[in-house]
């Protein structure tokens, strides 16, 4: 399996954190030096492992508020 690069460009925030100290985060993500794009998942305390996860563009990350907003939570 082909290594995969990445780099943190901006810690967005932390949703939540499980008893093991990984943190549910939104964070700004190059992935193989491509253009940054938000991303949402779960990461150890050193940001050395990681879970799967969802990859979103600005405009998804738009669209996702809009839906959210609309919500009666």
């Amino acid at each position: 399996m082909a290594e995969i690069k990445f780099e943190i460009v901006k810690e967005v925030g932390v949703l939540s954190e499980g008893l093991k100290g990984w943190k549910k985060e939104i964070n700004l993500i190059s992935w193989n030096n491509r253009d940054p794009k938000y991303d949402i998942r779960e990461w150890s305390p050193e940001h050395e492992k990681m879970s799967k996860g969802i990859t979103l563009s600005k405009e998804d990350l738009i669209a996702l508020r809009d839906l959210l907003n609309s919500m009666d939570l």
